[in-house]
């Protein structure tokens, strides 16, 4: 007998929910951060005509972080972008042959995104480059591999469960006109 509550899932939904709410804080955090951090770089030039040297290219990496997260946001909750021309045109079976293709094409972009990324990251950990104070390039740049990754996950999820004959978490949120 089960533990595990039956709504729960198994591991792979746990997984999942755990993913999600680190999602969750690290936007929060850094959402927040962002605000602070560019308001009181405000403050500090217009009152003082003084400002963090760091603070700039702080915000550059924090939008960077915050842009992948919203991505793998965004593919967690079936709100990314969808291209459902075809869908549209054929029959239901086709339509589904057709997002379960979308999906799988979908996991190998994001995957050799990924895979290209954590060689380019590599290369800055080993070349030692700084992006700003004594914070290395690596550790600014390590989300692009991380959020192209679990983006990829969650579409070869979506394209697994299509082809066992089920409906990926979700789908029934996304909307088209």
């Amino acid at each position: 007998m089960s533990n595990e509550h039956p709504d729960r899932g198994g591991p792979v939904a746990r997984l999942g929910r755990v993913v999600g709410a680190v999602e969750n804080f690290l936007i929060t955090v850094l959402l927040t951060g962002m605000i602070l951090l560019a308001g009181g770089q405000i403050i500090l030039r217009d009152i003082w005509h003084m400002a963090l040297s760091w603070g700039d290219p702080l915000l550059r990496v924090s939008v960077l972080w915050i842009g992948l997260l919203g991505a793998m946001i965004a593919t967690r909750e079936g709100k990314h972008i969808h291209i459902n021309v075809l869908q549209r045109l054929v029959p239901p079976r086709l339509a589904t042959i057709s997002r379960a293709l979308n999906d799988l094409i979908s996991a190998l972009i994001c995957g050799t995104v990924s895979y290209y990324a954590v060689l380019f990251v590599l290369m800055d950990k080993e070349a030692g480059t700084r992006a700003f104070a004594s914070v290395q390039s690596w550790v600014c740049e390590i989300i692009i591999p991380i959020g192209f990754g679990v983006m990829a996950l969650r579409f070869l999820l979506c394209f697994l469960q299509r082809l066992m004959g089920k409906t990926p978490p979700l789908e029934d949120r996304i909307q088209t006109p």
